[in-house]
Parts: C-alpha cells; structure tokens; sequence
C-alpha cells in the first residue's frame, strides 16, 4: 500500500464522533493537569491548609479519578456515549469552578455548617465524576467510529492527544498562576470542559453499536470486583504496584509545596511539571523499542527502580535544575514499564477475563494517589516542618520505589511457578 493510499484509508477510517470526542479529551486532560499542578499549592497557601492536609486532600482528588473509571464504563455504556461526554463535561465544569470558589463569600453559608477539610474533600471528590465517564466514552467511541484497518492508529492518536493536554495544562495553568491569583487556574479549567460541553451538543453524534456484545451493568461490575478479589496473587501484584504511584504522584502533590517552601519560593511549580509530558510525548517509541527484549514484568521492575532512584538528583542537590531532571528521570521509569504493565496483566488473566482484569489495571493509580498523598503531607511536615532536612523527603521517596521494586522481584521470584503458564 502506497503512502497516498494509506493516508485516504485514514482519511476515510474515522467517523465525525470519533474526531469531536478525542479533541475533547485534550481540553479534558488539560483541565485536569492544570488542577492537579496548581492544588497542593492552593490549598496550602490560599486556603491555609497545613502541609500534611494540602498533600493528603491533593492525593483525594488524583485517587477519586481512578477509582470511579472502574463503574463509569459501564454507565456511560447504558445511557449512551453523547449524553456521558455530554454530562461529564457539565459536572467537570461545575466541579472546577466550585474548587475555584471555595473561598468566595456565596459559599460562606457552607463553611459554616461544614468543617473546610470536609468541605473541600467533598468539592475535590466531584471532578471524578466526569472523569470517570470521559475515559470509557472517548475509547470506547475510538473502537465504535473507526474501521478496523485503522483502529490501532485511533488509539495512537488518543494516547498522543492525552499527552499532549496533560503537557499544555501544567504549562496554561504556569502562564496564568505567574500573572493572576491561582484561583484563575481553576477557572480556565471549568472554562475549558464547558465548551467541550457545548461542543459535544452540537457536534456529537452516538456512534453505532454495531457488532458489540451485551453492555455491562454496574452489578455486573460489582461481581467483577469479587472475582478480582478471590484472585489473591493478582489482588497482592496490584498492592504491591501501588507502591510505584506513590512515589510517582510525589511530583504533584510533594513537589509544589516543597520548591516553593524549601528551594525558590518565587519559581514556577506548574512549568516545572511539564518536564514528565514532554519526555512521555518524545521519547516513548524509542524507549519501547530499546526494552521491547524485556519481559513485561522485568520491564516493570526496571521502570519502578527508575522512577525511584530518579529523585535522588533532587535530594543530593536541592534546585529548580535538578527538579527538571528528576521529573525526566521518572518520566523515563513511566513509560518503561506503563506499557508493559498492561500487557502482563492481560496475560496474567485467566483464559475469558482479560475484560475484567483489565478493568482493574487502573486501581494502584488510584491507591497510590490515595496514600501517596497523605505519604507526601507527612514527609513534608516531619522532614520540612519538625526536623528541617527537607531533601530527605526524595531519600524517603526513592526508599518507598525501591522497596516496591524489590518486592515485584520477590513475587515475580516466589509465583514464578504459579504465574508461568499464563504468561
């Protein structure tokens, strides 16, 4: 097939929703980036939260994310991709401009019926309710509104404009906190998802179901949810990986505070964070392509040792420099083992259940975002606040990722026998 040809098969592959709903998923991710890496500072120094409390209520909104896409798939399934896009937009938008609001006047009369920590735990726990329905309606309209020939190319184009928001959204939400109050942060977000809203009104259409089985109900996830959890080698494998998303998350909700704090109070934090995007976005093909050799699981012991060590340039020399450098180590340890992380959990499936086990892939995202932040906001506060040896807070980090790594090595090791034939 000729170039020309391939590019018309393109040209012709994919369906009007398909286009509307992945440009969406940029505006999406952007918001969510720009919230995450504009947060723990927010609530540490607009809303007066105590470091321990800023980090911990950061990991509740990264956490929420994930654990809601375990049922959102299966909602957005029964009422229909156009009305989820269409409704986790809305709630995306109102979510964000509450979190920007949360010191306004007009919420004065909830402040004081409602303690702020539970207030704005509640207020943070209502963006993952539309993210949890974006995700599902954007890939499952990718399968729906592309012709097979293409359809691994459509999922290359979501993976890229995935990254692509979450590299503008640390950068959009830098530009606006070095100009204006950080509440402005928020605001561009809820002004984003709204016109995603707007957009998917007017020009999404619900692509056929042509071809596809029976959609899943939430009881059905639910009886999923068991199924996973008799399993317990994989229920162990899942915990244990937990431990590397809690010390990747520390660059959202550690690292804000601790440059502003510990290193150069007047430095950029949220340009800082799109050192990970940029190296995800440039050097993923070539990574993949040099550890393609490695089995999975090695892959993923390798990526989570990367990741941790990658903070030890911040703890031996405390700078804005050696920030960037940790973040482009640890970006390079993710997309080591993302990839591979998938493909051995599809493996480690039993025969019939790769669906199900895959829908799970997602949970140690959310743990470690969960206790990862009140990890953070501990070693902020014992290592920053109490001892002032702030730079053992990237020795702490790097010991959670090696241990991590050590313990993948041991399960690897110990279930080898039993894990082998489904590898």
């Amino acid at each position: 097939m000729t170039f020309s040809e391939r590019l018309e098969e393109v040209r012709t592959g994919f369906e009007r929703p398909f286009w509307v709903a992945n440009l969406s998923e940029i505006f999406e991710r952007l918001s969510y980036y720009a919230v995450f890496a504009a947060l723990a500072r927010y609530l540490h120094e607009a809303l007066q939260f105590p470091t321990k409390e800023a980090s911990g209520l950061s990991g509740v909104f990264g956490g929420a994310v994930w654990v809601m896409a375990i049922f959102g798939g299966a909602l957005a399934d029964r009422i229909g991709f156009r009305r989820a896009l269409s409704l986790a937009y809305f709630i995306l938008s109102c979510s964000y401009f509450l979190v920007s609001s949360i010191a306004a006047p007009w919420m004065a009369p909830l402040r004081s019926v409602l303690p702020l920590g539970t207030l704005v735990g509640i207020v943070l726990f209502l963006p993952a309710l539309g993210v949890a329905l974006v995700k599902p309606s954007v890939v499952g309209t990718t399968a729906r509104a592309s012709t097979e020939n293409v359809r691994s190319i459509g999922y290359s184009i979501y993976y890229t404009l995935v990254n692509i928001g979450s590299f503008l959204g640390p950068l959009l939400a830098g530009w606006i906190h070095s100009r204006m109050r950080v509440e402005n942060v928020f605001r561009l977000a809820a002004v984003s998802v709204f016109l995603m809203f707007i957009g998917v009104l007017i020009f999404f259409r619900e692509p056929k179901r042509a071809g596809e089985q029976e959609t899943t109900s939430l009881g059905q996830v639910a009886r999923n949810l068991l199924t996973v959890l008799s399993n317990w080698k994989f229920v162990l494998f899942l915990l244990i990986f937990s431990g590397y998303w809690i010390v990747f998350w520390q660059q959202y909700l550690s690292l804000p505070i601790y440059i502003h704090d510990y290193v150069n109070a007047d430095a950029n934090t949220e340009m800082i964070l799109i050192a990970d995007p940029i190296i995800v976005i440039t050097l993923t093909v070539a990574v993949n392509a040099l550890t393609r050799k490695i089995s999975s699981f090695r892959a993923v012991i390798l990526g989570t040792l990367i990741t941790a060590v990658g903070w030890l340039a911040l703890a031996a020399h405390p700078a804005v420099w050696t920030a960037v450098a940790a973040l482009m180590i640890v970006a390079l340890g993710e997309i080591t083992q993302s990839p591979r992380y998938y493909e051995y959990i599809s493996r480690l499936a039993p025969p019939g259940q790769q669906g199900t086990y895959m829908g799970f892939a997602f949970l140690p995202i959310g743990i470690g975002s969960l206790i990862g932040g009140r990890f953070g906001g501990f070693l902020l506060h014992q290592f920053g606040e109490v001892q002032h040896q702030p730079e053992r807070i990237w020795w702490a980090a790097t010991a959670v990722g090696v241990l991590t790594a050590l313990a993948l090595w041991i399960y690897d090791k110990a279930l080898m026998g039993a894990t082998s034939v489904q590898q």
